[in-house]
């Protein structure tokens, strides 16, 4: 028999309420398909809100003496070190929970009334990573694959944080994932674990950026290397000289469409001969949530639906969907890359060839009754 605990080795009745409670929101948040957790301190209260399809709903506080008790379990968790509250920190945690296990990345940040902790779930499960998960229509879905079967040559996802670009290069990446080809991904950091292929984290504190990992992973023999961002011109350089040297790279960055993401690359400092030569696709996407099936209305024109609200989703949506707009980099656009034409120059060229944009991309959806104009007037602009 063990010992039993002394009062000082037993659970206060506050720690044990602090876990009941985050228990509790974890599973809420996990049933709501939340993508983020937000526990935010004011004055007199722990505010707590979820994002779901990409807006934050308020949820029910703690009560406020539970509010340092539930940091600090979290904090524990994570592996952070709970005694340092005046600095960031990263941490990750993995929690089993009705019979399956979820990954989360965790951020905390000091504010004027206590620690603010940010909880990303990376529920895998829930991202199916086929292409007809992605939704994109034949044509486009066929000019992605070809430009990923190529041996060499760049494609690049772009759009803003949040558009699900790494879903759409692990797709891709796990279309690929084959024992025929050494595929290397580098991230900040790795969100879905792809068994098969040889994930890296940066860490800029020791040095490990993503250029010098870069470096290093073509002394490795790789076919496919995944860059999670290019940020800067060493960046660039390292990913494009790869692309030159029979390696395929897939990557993305934050650019509004396809046509500026040339543009962006220049003004890096990447010279327009190096980009015709490597570039192969571009794809830029955003996620618009999709009208809840259960009580979606027909407009009276007939020829849109409008969002209601129901039981089965909190305001009319559930789910979201992605719009792409994918542009190969033909003969024509290489032409005016050379020349450093404007993203407009390079847009109306692409639209010449039949490149949708993605507001035309996104009336698509509405016409299918998948979303609403108002959403899809939100995402792109022209």
């Amino acid at each position: 028999m063990y010992p039993r605990p002394s009062n000082s080795e037993r659970p206060a009745p506050q720690d044990l309420q602090a876990v009941e409670w985050l228990t509790q929101l974890l599973l809420q948040s996990l049933s709501l398909k939340a993508s983020d957790i937000h526990l935010e301190p004011f004055d007199n209260l722990l505010r707590v809100r979820i994002r779901r399809d990409g807006h934050l709903y308020e949820m029910p506080a703690p009560p406020a003496g539970l509010r340092e008790q539930i940091v600090s379990r979290i904090k524990v968790q994570s592996r952070m070190d709970i005694a340092e509250k005046r600095l960031p920190q990263d941490g990750r945690l993995q929690l089993a929970l009705q019979h399956r296990s979820v990954d989360m990345r965790v951020s905390s940040l000091p504010t004027l009334h206590g620690e603010k902790m940010v909880l990303r779930i990376l529920d895998v499960q829930s991202q199916p990573l086929s292409f007809e998960a992605l939704g994109m229509p034949d044509k486009e879905l066929e000019q992605l694959q070809h430009a990923i079967h190529r041996p060499n040559g760049m494609v690049l996802i772009t759009g803003p944080t949040g558009s699900g670009k790494t879903v759409t290069l692990y797709t891709c990446l796990n279309h690929l994932n084959t024992p025929s080809v050494n595929i290397a991904t580098v991230e900040d950091p790795s969100e879905i674990v792809l068994p098969g292929t040889n994930q890296i984290n940066v860490n800029e504190r020791i040095g490990l950026t993503f250029d010098v990992a870069l470096r290093a992973l073509l002394r490795q023999d790789p076919d496919i290397l995944m860059v999670g961002e290019i940020r800067d011109f060493a960046t660039a350089d390292m990913a494009v000289k790869a692309s030159q040297t029979g390696h395929l790279v897939l990557s993305t960055l934050h650019t509004n469409d396809a046509a500026s993401t040339l543009t962006r690359l220049n003004h890096m400092g990447m010279a327009g001969f190096n980009l015709a030569s490597s570039v192969a696709l571009i794809c830029a996407q955003r996620l618009l949530r999709r009208l809840c099936d259960a009580c979606k209305q027909p407009m009276p024109d007939q020829a849109s639906y409008k969002a209601v609200g129901c039981p089965q989703c909190l305001d009319g949506y559930a789910g979201r969907i992605a719009i792409h707009q994918v542009m190969p980099i033909t003969a024509s656009l290489q032409a005016l890359v050379l020349q450093q034409a404007s993203a407009g120059e390079l847009a109306a060229q692409a639209a010449r060839e039949g490149v949708r944009s993605l507001r035309q991309a996104g009336m698509s959806k509405v016409a299918a009754g998948e979303t609403t104009i108002e959403e899809v007037m939100a995402a792109t602009h022209e």
